[in-house]
């Protein structure tokens, strides 16, 4: 997926703390790297297919760093960014190390006095960096997280709580969110679905995909 610039409600860190939207990308890049190193322990399936159909893992790897290395670029904050993270991951053979390698440059990015705070006028209206990365980004994480745990055999659980906090962010893309490149259409699911069931089918995902 990739994304407009999104709006959302102001954040604010206390002194000496970090950025509630540096804080949530943070731990949604600990959580995606956590699945990744999965991949090698479960075989190493960096070319296996995903419930994204056509991308492999390796594919998934590559499209989350470009898709965020092009909104820094978009403002003008990609210039300090490692180069084995502005080429296209999925051409390394370590995606899991370069996710590392990109993660920790962007949160170096974020971390810099005033970045988290800086307002523009994006796709839904003002809003900030930091906003946007969450508000996309970072939990763009959490379904890509899914897609690579399952096409590997590894477990990854969406709680109730966070089916609803990513649902919630969707909803403010209206039917941009099915715009081409961000997500496919939704997927039926049975009445008894999870939330985190009728969140995956509602992202185009067949909550139920099992790998090949």
């Amino acid at each position: 997926m990739s994304a407009p610039d999104t709006a959302a409600a102001p954040a604010t860190a206390a002194p000496g703390e970090l950025h509630p939207t540096t804080a949530y990308y943070r731990d949604q890049s600990a959580r995606f790297a956590a699945v990744l190193d999965g991949v090698d322990t479960t075989g190493g399936r960096w070319d296996a297919p995903t419930p994204c159909e056509g991308w492999t893992v390796r594919d998934v790897v590559a499209h989350v760093v470009d898709t965020e290395r092009e909104f820094l670029e978009r403002h003008d904050l990609a210039g300090d960014l490692p180069a084995v993270a502005t080429a296209t991951a999925g051409t390394g053979s370590d995606p899991a190390a370069t996710w590392r390698t990109w993660s920790a440059a962007v949160l170096d990015v974020l971390t810099a006095d005033g970045v988290a705070e800086r307002a523009f006028e994006g796709y839904f209206g003002p809003t900030t960096v930091g906003e946007t990365l969450r508000d996309f980004y970072a939990w763009d994480l959490v379904v890509h997280g899914w897609d690579v745990a399952r096409a590997t055999g590894q477990d990854y659980p969406i709680s109730d709580a966070e089916a609803r906090e990513v649902g919630a962010r969707a909803d403010g893309w209206g039917d941009a969110l099915y715009s081409p490149g961000v997500c496919a259409g939704p997927v039926a699911v049975g009445e008894d679905a999870t939330e985190a069931e009728r969140l995956l089918a509602r992202l185009g995902r067949d909550p139920y995909w099992t790998a090949p």
